[in-house]
């Protein structure tokens, strides 16, 4: 049982991590809302980026943009109701049919983003985001702290890009990514082993992205996001009991899988448009987790700790469809919805981990108090598919059902233009 529990903690590691990036990340760690605009769309929002946020959502089209230069700042509060697992664990991780239902804790979690579009220089614009492309904060009180007690992770991704009009039908864009994480995790049996492990980690990618407006009604833009290997190095406590068997340097790379989005946005009436997109993040690339440490590690604590983890995560697709209506000079309604589907097998789910497919709804709307001044405020909902576990067909041994799993956001901002 110890040796399982303290598998647990590392695939908990691995799930804390794989946070930390942009729009790529699978259901329930990622945060690919990283500005109202998005969070009103559901993140519907890459053929017709059209404030600043389109430096980060799609810098080839900031370059066929109008208007001048722009600012904005937007605050998300990211709600994460309590889940909950009604069921049992079979041998050989514990006694046979013990009583494993818990619930986790509620967290809620603010989210600060930032965005910016130059003016025009020639065919140029440059643009710089500052966002928080993903975030944890789970606890598990009960049954489930054995391998899930705390997970806490800070990310901040800096973004600067730049679009080049090509003609003014066609323009291409890319940016450099910069990504810092900060995690904690904690686990522990009382009176049996323990793992705590802080961690950050300061790792590059890129971003590419083609734009193409064949008439004044429509527009189709195709954006990649590159995978990133999060080289993240901090400090391991092990043990058993009270006693700490391990306590120095430890070093994991985790892939951060590369992500491909296709969009296209259509005006179906002068003041009404509708964006589809369709996007695949390469999760096929999480083989395994493999932990090393700045010493070998007790023998003991080896076959807990040390032994390389198959995870075998697959390709996942998240299908998004977002609707924009100018209702007049001062009001901008929006409205989005998307599929989202799970990268985790059932398989390899624990406590940490409990991901499902869900479905995203979501309304916004945008005041324009000035030429200069916008207001902006978005509500999104996400209801994540309950997800039932069978002992012999799940690494863990579970058997039962992760329920009321979600998120809401609510997200308000404000943008400058300036002329």
């Amino acid at each position: 049982m110890a040796k399982d529990l303290v598998r647990w903690t590392s695939v908990a590691y691995s799930a804390l991590l794989l946070g930390v990036g942009s729009n790529t990340f699978a259901a329930g760690y990622k945060l690919p809302e990283s500005s109202v605009n998005a969070t009103a769309l559901s993140a519907a929002n890459i053929a017709n980026a059209n404030g600043p946020d389109a430096s980060y959502y799609n810098p080839a089209g900031m370059a066929l943009n109008s208007g001048g230069g722009a600012i904005s700042g937007d605050l998300t509060l990211v709600h994460l109701p309590s889940i909950k697992f009604s069921g049992t664990q079979n041998p050989p991780l514990a006694p046979p049919n013990t009583n494993a239902s818990d619930r986790s804790e509620t967290e809620n979690i603010p989210v600060p983003t930032f965005h910016y579009v130059s003016p025009y220089v020639g065919d140029a614009r440059f643009g710089l985001s500052i966002v928080t492309p993903g975030g944890l904060s789970k606890r598990w009180s009960g049954y489930g702290a054995r391998s899930a007690e705390e997970f806490t992770l800070k990310t901040i991704e800096v973004n600067p890009t730049i679009g080049y009009r090509l003609s003014n039908k066609l323009a291409i864009g890319g940016g450099l990514r910069m990504v810092y994480s900060e995690g904690v995790v904690k686990s522990r049996v009382p009176g049996s082993i323990f793992r705590d492990l802080e961690g950050d980690s300061v790792d590059f990618g890129y971003n590419l992205a083609i734009h193409y407006e064949p008439t004044d009604m429509l527009a189709l833009s195709a954006t990649y996001r590159s995978k990133i290997d999060l080289t993240v190095e901090g400090d391991a406590r092990l043990g058993s009991g009270p006693v700490t068997l391990y306590n120095g340097s430890a070093a994991v790379t985790i892939p951060l899988p590369a992500t491909l989005a296709l969009a296209a946005a259509v005006d179906v009436r002068s003041d009404t448009t509708v964006e589809f997109v369709f996007e695949r993040t390469y999760w096929s690339s999480y083989e395994q987790l493999d932990f090393n440490y700045g010493a070998p590690i007790a023998p003991p604590l080896q076959p807990f700790f040390d032994n390389p983890i198959a995870k075998n995560w697959q390709d996942s697709n998240t299908f998004r469809l977002g609707i924009t209506h100018h209702l007049n000079d001062r009001w901008t309604l929006m409205g989005g919805f998307a599929i989202d589907e799970s990268p985790a097998p059932p398989k390899t789910i624990g406590f940490e981990l409990p991901e499902s497919d869900g479905k995203i709804v979501s309304v916004g709307a945008r005041y324009r108090a000035s030429q200069q001044l916008e207001f902006a405020g978005a509500v999104l909902y996400t209801k994540r598919d309950d997800l039932n576990l069978v002992a012999t067909a799940n690494d863990n041994a579970l058997t039962g059902t992760f329920s009321d799993a979600g998120a809401l956001l609510v997200t308000v901002g404000a943008q400058y233009n300036f002329q």
